[in-house]
């Protein structure tokens, strides 16, 4: 029978969830710079930050293997 540490696969999702984020992150880095782009820019900046936050919730909370399964379902399907 396998046997899945739960905590090793929260850290592996998380890492998942901090690449897509990332990749979400760096479009918008550089338009940060740019003081027309800027207010929008960190809007779109928190809204990702916001959306990222609940993710990290979730992964937190999972309690088996299928539940944070669920959430890298969700983090594949956002990219």
């Amino acid at each position: 029978m396998i046997t899945v540490n739960i905590n090793k696969a929260k850290e592996i999702t998380h890492e998942v969830r901090r690449k897509a984020r990332a990749a979400e992150f760096a479009p918008l880095d550089v338009k940060v710079t740019i003081p027309s782009e800027a207010v929008a820019a960190e809007e779109a900046r928190a809204a990702i930050r916001e959306k990222y936050n609940i993710i990290q919730e979730s992964i937190d909370s999972c309690t088996t293997e299928e539940a944070l399964l669920s959430v890298m379902q969700t983090l594949k399907s956002s990219q």
